[in-house]
């Protein structure tokens, strides 16, 4: 009788504990040598057995019917088969006699009706120990999930607490996951800057690997870090402290998504085209090369058009110039935000019946999602409509959530835009310095509206961009000039 040695290890978590492939192996060993078994080879896998398709296995059952050896020398049956597939087959090979033994040190094997009997219930037992399991561990899972629990291993910037079964805050990582979000936010860092900003600060992933460009993409992506997760394609409301701010991760997904928006060498070349009008006839002002200058002029469709061409250049002298009398200065920037400050301390606008009002519009929501869950089993709506639907809910209410926090810690919603403002203008001249058109385009768009082109000078509206800031903010100490 010759015999092939299978030591099998399932990298599945639900297989943990199972002996390891050095102890299998140490222990078949000794097995063959005290039962003086020839072993011609030693199989050694590392895959699960929940489902046929194991290639080492299926080699071995090959060289088993071409006669290369007739016995199987394994630690226990379950190490040949967890499912019905691999386990029939082992008992059909040895019901045609090509399989003559099965040896294990933990259970004993007769080649006849009682012992292919036995093997069948012991290969019914493992199936039914690996799909108890699965349920079991399925049943936890859905359990976290309606409490709102991430389920899985916590991603960066995060702990499991092996007490809670929760994820927590790393108190040591979650600040630079918070400063990579902050920095990509403003449009002024790639990928690969914050790459190297952070990763030189000692950020790592797992098993203290750096970072690379892709992993910073995808940590940009997941809505967890300001509270939410998806699972399965469902999103869930996480009860986990966030790292960062709904409308933090929202400007970065802005910033991504302008960054990703596919541009022709057309595009490349003309950064204007598309943002003004024709102040004689309103038609929309495209672009043109000629002689190595981008000219700009008015598309005259279906009319007759007096406006004569541009040049990039000139076009870029008069924003510049634009840029410059709005920009502020860096001392200019610390006064003004600082008077801000003092007006949202000494502010005295009531909050209450605000607050009162997005906790309403909460409990709205929580109602909405209640009964889109009863529309869903009835099923009037598609699990992708439902899925969808609670995504909007729940962003929606998130950011209502973080609202009411605004209210509650004592800041106005004023404040933030106001500031946000006055930083943009700060940033102003250095897009002016740094001659990028694309920098300053987008500039315009955050501060003006009804961009014009008449008698090749650009005129546009600021008035509708600060409207705002000035009917909700109360500024005691400010004039409108």
């Amino acid at each position: 009788m010759r015999y092939f040695i299978y030591a099998r290890k399932s990298t599945d978590d639900e297989d943990r504990q199972v002996l390891s492939i050095e102890a299998q192996l140490k222990e078949l060993r000794e097995y063959a040598q005290r039962e003086n078994l020839t072993v011609v080879k030693e199989i050694i896998e590392a895959k699960t057995a929940k489902k046929p398709g194991r290639p080492l296995f299926n080699d071995m059952i090959l060289s088993i019917e071409r006669g290369l050896a007739n016995g199987i020398l394994a630690w226990h049956p379950d190490r040949l088969a967890r499912n019905s597939v691999d386990g029939g087959r082992i008992i059909y090979l040895v019901d045609q006699k090509v399989i003559k033994d099965l040896r294990f040190p933990t259970l004993r094997f007769d080649n006849n009706a009682q012992g292919k009997f036995m093997l069948s219930i012991v290969f019914g037992q493992s199936k039914y120990y690996i799909d108890a399991l699965s349920e079991n561990i399925r049943r936890g899972i859905r359990l976290k999930l309606s409490k709102g629990i991430w389920p899985q291993w916590a991603p960066l910037g995060y702990l499991n607490d092996r007490k809670t079964r929760t994820i927590i805050i790393d108190a040591g990582k979650a600040p630079f996951i918070k400063r990579v979000f902050e920095l990509y936010s403003t449009g002024n860092h790639t990928l690969e800057q914050i790459r190297e900003n952070l990763n030189s600060l000692g950020l790592r992933g797992r098993k203290d690997r750096p970072l690379s460009p892709s992993q910073y993409q995808t940590m940009l992506k997941n809505p967890l870090y300001y509270g939410v997760f998806r699972y399965k394609g469902e999103s869930y409301e996480g009860t986990h402290e966030p790292i960062i701010t709904k409308k933090l991760f929202d400007r970065c997904q802005e910033v991504m998504r302008l960054r990703s928006k596919p541009k022709d060498a057309q595009t490349t070349k003309f950064v204007f085209r598309g943002l003004m009008r024709c102040g004689e006839c309103g038609r929309m002002i495209t672009a043109e090369l000629q002689k190595g200058h981008v000219y700009y002029r008015c598309t005259k469709r279906l009319t007759n058009c007096n406006q004569k061409y541009v040049r990039e250049e000139v076009l870029a002298a008069q924003i510049g110039e634009f840029i410059q009398k709005v920009s502020l200065c860096d001392n200019w920037t610390k006064r003004i935000i600082e008077e801000l400050e003092r007006d949202r301390n000494t502010s005295l606008l009531s909050s209450q019946s605000q607050q009162q009002n997005l906790e309403s519009k909460v409990k709205e929501i929580d109602d909405k999602v209640s009964k889109l869950i009863d529309i869903y089993l009835e099923g009037t709506i598609t699990l992708e409509e439902y899925q969808r639907k609670k995504e909007d809910f729940i962003n929606e209410k998130k950011k209502i959530q973080e609202s009411a926090r605004d209210f509650a810690d004592g800041s106005n919603s004023w404040f933030e835009p106001a500031r946000d403002f006055v930083t943009l203008l700060n940033r102003a001249e250095y897009a002016v310095k740094e001659e990028n058109l694309e920098s300053q385009k987008e500039f315009l768009k955050k501060i003006g509206s009804n961009f014009i082109l008449k008698e090749r000078r650009l005129n546009f509206s600021t008035e509708a961009s600060f409207r705002l800031l000035f009917e909700t903010a109360p500024y005691p100490n400010w004039r409108r000039g």
